[in-house]
């Protein structure tokens, strides 16, 4: 045997079981396909952003990996801390009712086999692993937040439930020096200096100063310093039980020599580690992927694999048009919420929750130049005015004032709110090999009536502020985008229900489980990072002890 354990990806459900099995003194081997990010290495320049996307095969190991269905869309990440390297920072627990025990007969129910009282302890821990705090708002320089303000503002006259979540994001404590350093570079494992919350905006393609406090600076650098061998650039492609017992795990390295360089992939030689316990945390479309595609190898899987796909009622829209600045490059990415009730807690229909958004500074730049219009007019008005100039023979020299006008006053950027949905929408999506690739068939059609409440609070919010909703282009072709995919191997009673048991151990294969968002038995609902932390946690007494004593 060569270690007690192998943990397959390193999100918020891998990077928290590696964690506690380290801890508990267990020899720990985490595999990571994607590489590592210390501060100052996330792209910012189009070159760079153009080769942040995964496809090892074409010579990309960057950052984004993106799925595309027939039905939506998927974005996920690839890096060491996987998706917390690229998430809006929310951390929010499952409300109480929305843990839902439907009895449907027929396989094709909701029902959580766990309990929001099972999670409490676990909740507790994961936030304070991960420092949880709400924004600020309260306090300089934070409370001049445009877009904070302007929602709150919308909330309130609707009479929405609008609060502030915790962020996993370290702010001034003074509130006065944005970018403070803080902390001692030797605890985390990047060896890195990190800084204070800059308000830049930029917290979806990763923070370079190390603001986020993302997965590899919390639990993964605790695991580190326990002792657990933290391998990037590792992809895992097969998984076997072992007749001697535990499992064997092969997988391939992915050098950083053929980065640009297309590889045949399918040649690469794979490498073998034996383990008496693993953990499949490479997300809801990454585990579910392997268990497809190793079935063979894994008999008695249950015939659940690949069923209760919901894309966690993901839907993105835009406030335009107003007469409000937002300005929404300012800030991190999501400030505040609203809630939205379910049925089961005084709402009509499935309930949901809609967050306001935000994106880099850079992006105002490509918003401002995709409106072509406005751009030729001023570039017109600034040719004509020096082409009167020179005719005339005007003496005026300073042009200031024309090429102020001729950037353009802003209004498009900074008067567009995004506004981001989330929730309960129905989790009847199945998930399959096609052709060995994976294949999602999942459509918008039976969530309709929680997609149409989701669009009409937003454009009510939109109508409260004096402007438009303007959805989002997949939105007309009857897709979504998500980045939060769930389901795949959820949990159940036993294995006619589900493929793991409320302790993410696979029905029929003692010492496997799966600890990501594939375990979910519907949607989450909130933003699920703190959930899929929290069953990790839960789950790892049971890893422990299948470890054994050594």
């Amino acid at each position: 045997m060569d270690v007690d354990a192998v943990v397959v990806g390193s999100g918020f459900g891998g990077a928290a079981a590696a964690c506690r099995l380290a801890e508990a003194g267990r020899s720990v081997c985490v595999l990571e396909r994607g590489k590592a990010y210390p501060p100052g290495s996330f792209p910012r320049r189009p070159a760079a952003m153009a080769a942040s996307f995964w496809d090892p095969s074409e010579g990309l190991q960057g950052l984004f990996d993106i799925w595309s269905f027939r039905g939506l869309e998927a974005v996920v990440a690839s890096g060491l801390g996987g998706g917390s390297l690229i998430y809006a920072n929310v951390l929010l627990r499952k409300d109480e009712r929305w843990f839902v025990r439907e009895t449907r007969l027929g396989g094709d129910h909701e029902y959580w086999p766990v309990s929001r009282a099972d999670l409490e302890p676990h909740y507790d821990a994961a936030e304070r692993m991960l420092d949880a705090t709400p924004y600020p708002f309260d306090r300089p320089p934070y409370d001049a937040t445009a877009k904070t303000r302007a929602y709150a503002g919308a909330a309130q006259r609707l009479g929405l439930d609008w609060f502030r979540p915790n962020l996993a994001v370290t702010f001034s404590p003074a509130g006065v020096t944005l970018g403070e350093p803080f902390g001692d570079p030797a605890d985390n494992l990047h060896g890195r200096r990190r800084a204070t919350c800059t308000l830049c905006g930029e917290c979806d393609v990763g923070c370079n100063i190390g603001a986020k406090n993302t997965l590899d600076y919390t639990y993964l650098s605790t695991a580190a310093r326990a002792g657990a061998d933290i391998r990037t650039r590792c992809e895992v492609r097969r998984l076997t039980a072992h007749p001697d017992g535990g499992y064997t795990v092969s997988f391939v390295r992915h050098a950083p020599e053929h980065e640009g360089a297309p590889t045949r992939t399918g040649r690469l030689p794979t490498e073998d580690v034996r383990a008496k316990v693993v953990v499949l945390a490479a997300g809801a479309l990454g585990s579910t992927y392997l268990l497809l595609r190793n079935r063979s190898a894994l008999p008695a899987l249950s015939p659940r694999l690949g069923s209760r796909f919901s894309g966690n009622g993901d839907l993105l829209a835009f406030v335009t048009g107003g007469p409000r600045s937002f300005d929404p490059s300012r800030g991190p990415v999501i400030t505040s919420t609203v809630r939205v009730p379910d049925a089961v807690d005084g709402g009509n229909g499935r309930g949901f929750y809609v967050q306001d958004g935000g994106y880099p500074a850079f992006v105002d730049w490509v918003l401002e130049g995709a409106n072509v219009v406005g751009p030729l007019r001023r570039i017109a008005r600034f040719a004509a005015a020096r082409v009167r100039s020179r005719l005339t023979g005007e003496p005026k020299s300073t042009v200031g004032a024309e090429i102020g006008a001729l950037l353009g006053d802003g209004r498009l950027s900074a008067g567009t709110l995004p506004l981001l949905g989330m929730g309960r929408d129905v989790p009847d999506g199945t998930m399959r090999l096609r052709s060995g690739y994976l294949d999602v068939d999942w459509t918008t059609e039976t969530s309709a009536a929680y997609f149409r409440r989701v669009r009409a609070v937003m454009r009510a919010v939109a109508g409260t502020l004096d402007a438009r909703l303007q959805e989002n282009v997949s939105s007309y072709l009857r897709r979504v985008v998500t980045v939060h995919p769930l389901g795949g191997c959820p949990m159940g009673r036993d294995a006619r229900e589900g493929v793991v048991d409320d302790h993410g151990e696979v029905f029929g294969h003692p010492g496997l489980f799966v600890a990501d968002g594939a375990v979910m038995p519907g949607p989450v609902g909130p933003n699920p990072s703190l959930t899929i932390a929290a069953l990790a946690e839960r789950f790892s007494a049971r890893m422990i002890d299948r470890c054994g004593h050594g």
